[in-house]
């Protein structure tokens, strides 16, 4: 893709393309002192570029990685509870969150909220393999979860099983070890 820079102090037109080694940006450039060209050369098909390097915290994607793919199971279980009942119902889902959070068997565990209607919950769940989720749900935190929120719900909560696509590596899943989760 063709990259146009203008470097403001001295008006230089940069000509080049962006590539992506070792989590450096680095532009292959032609340069001239020439005028600035008309404005439809920086147009939305032209991209203001500059060579600063990419910070080494983002992560590398799994058409570079050479990490072996994952077949993930993730479960979304959706929650609606009985108006009143929300912080209840969300301390002891987090409590169960922060112990299944911890199973060998669980890649992540999220608790998320609606947004524009505080009584609607969804779990994310993600499993490392077809054993974790029958493991998961013969935890005591599991129990005690489902005996404490039974009365909160204004449904039966339903569950749909997704496979994941992306991230493709454990990588882009796993909390990993150290990983202050609040």
């Amino acid at each position: 893709m063709l990259m146009w820079r203008l470097a403001a102090s001295t008006r230089t037109i940069v000509r080049g393309t962006i590539s992506s080694r070792n989590g450096l940006r680095s532009i292959a450039t032609a340069a001239s002192t020439a005028k600035a060209p008309p404005s439809p050369l920086l147009s939305a098909q032209r991209h203001v570029v500059d060579a600063t390097p990419m910070p080494t915290s983002y992560r590398t994607f799994s058409s570079q990685n050479t990490n072996p793919a994952i077949n993930y199971l993730c479960v979304h279980v959706f929650v609606s509870v009985k108006p009143g009942t929300e912080n209840d119902f969300l301390a002891a889902s987090l409590a169960n969150a922060r112990a299944s959070s911890l199973e060998p068997g669980i890649a992540r565990f999220d608790v998320i909220q609606q947004e524009d209607d505080a009584t609607k919950f969804v779990l994310v769940e993600v499993y490392k393999n077809a054993d974790a989720p029958a493991a998961h749900k013969g935890t005591d935190h599991y129990l005690t979860w489902r005996e404490s929120v039974e009365h909160m719900m204004a449904e039966p909560r339903r569950a749909i099983n997704y496979k994941n696509i992306f991230p493709a590596t454990a990588g882009g899943w796993d909390y990993g070890d150290g990983i202050s989760l609040e």
